[in-house]
């Protein structure tokens, strides 16, 4: 079968091939309402497809945008992708994945990789960027939002949810259910990063105790974010002498896997353990008891997220404050603070 071309499609709608490619990339020149029809039904006739390599070639842009996650299996950032693919289809464009695995040569692999496929941007969720990886971002011709987290050292548009005011939601309401005191399941890093979101929840955790007038002093727990090694640590801590009222977990995750340790242990909850994570996964209100948790738009994060690379300006001469798009945070109440 022969290939059709554009000067097929320009024959047919009786118009020059400039103007079928005004149509097909939606610019950059305003085409006639009439005009537009003629070459939107000759497309349609003859199964015209636009040779996106070409397209690509020509304007050194393709229609593809890179996401690289630390996890993709962690159900979190499974949601994050989702969101953003579907923000990205919205405007035409496809999401090219890359799991760094927590790791820094790993993410340095996927910024190479996607510079070299000629990404219309890129959205990048990470832990703190290493100086290497800094150093490709700053060769970058196509714009990088940050998403998630906002690390200080890094000048890009970042698109954040209040970490710190959810993280006082929670604890606030596990203190009125008249605790004594909220321990928290942090994150594992020894040195706290600023723009890092488990760093914010702990702090939120923090001023909300010392607003009650509590001592945080030995109520921090190093844990891990994914649920199996927070089953472990929640085994240790609730079966020692000085299991805790009331948990706040910086995760969803972290509290799915402090639910499993409480049921193993026989400790009812909420009736001897109370139980608020961070995030909203939509399986949190399916955990038995449902579980209490801080949400945040996702779907609008993402939004906002793709709309910064396509349309935003460029943010190097804007201060920290204006290079960020921070979401509000709220709380989700179910049974496992013992609400309801």
């Amino acid at each position: 079968m022969t290939k059709v071309t554009r000067d097929d499609v320009a024959r047919m709608a009786g118009t020059s091939t400039a103007v079928v490619s005004y149509v097909v990339n939606n610019g950059p020149r305003p085409v006639a309402p009439a005009t537009r029809e003629r070459v939107v039904a000759a497309i349609a006739a003859l199964g015209y497809r636009p040779d996106r390599v070409a397209q690509a070639m020509a304007s050194r842009r393709t229609d593809l945008l890179g996401l690289i996650v630390p996890d993709a299996r962690q159900p979190f950032f499974g949601e994050v992708a989702h969101a953003l693919e579907q923000a990205a289809a919205a405007r035409g464009k496809m999401v090219l994945v890359g799991n760094s695995d927590y790791r820094d040569e790993r993410e340095v692999h996927y910024l190479r990789a996607f510079l070299g496929m000629r990404v219309s941007g890129l959205v990048l969720v990470s832990q703190g960027p290493s100086e290497q990886a800094a150093a490709e971002l700053a060769a970058w011709d196509a714009p990088v939002v940050l998403l998630h987290e906002s690390p200080e050292s890094f000048r890009e548009f970042a698109v954040v949810t209040d970490d710190v005011g959810g993280a006082r939601l929670a604890t606030r309401h596990l203190l009125e259910h008249g605790h004594a005191y909220v321990a928290c399941l942090g994150g594992i890093e020894p040195t706290p990063t600023i723009g890092d979101p488990v760093t914010d929840h702990v702090e939120g955790w923090r001023q909300a105790m010392h607003e009650a007038g509590r001592s945080t002093e030995g109520r921090l727990f190093a844990c891990p974010y994914n649920r199996y090694d927070a089953y472990r640590v929640g085994l240790q801590l609730l079966s020692g002498p000085a299991r805790p009222p009331a948990v706040f977990c910086s995760t969803d995750d972290q509290a799915i896997g402090l639910l499993r340790a409480a049921r193993e242990l026989r400790i009812d909850v909420p009736g001897e353990l109370a139980v608020v994570g961070f995030d909203d996964l939509k399986e949190a209100s399916l955990t038995d008891p449902p579980l209490t948790t801080v949400a945040s738009d996702r779907t609008a994060m993402a939004e906002a997220a793709v709309d910064l690379l396509l349309n935003g300006s460029s943010p190097l001469d804007g201060s920290r404050r204006d290079r960020l798009r921070q979401f509000p945070s709220r709380l989700v109440v179910r049974r496992s603070c013992g609400c309801v």
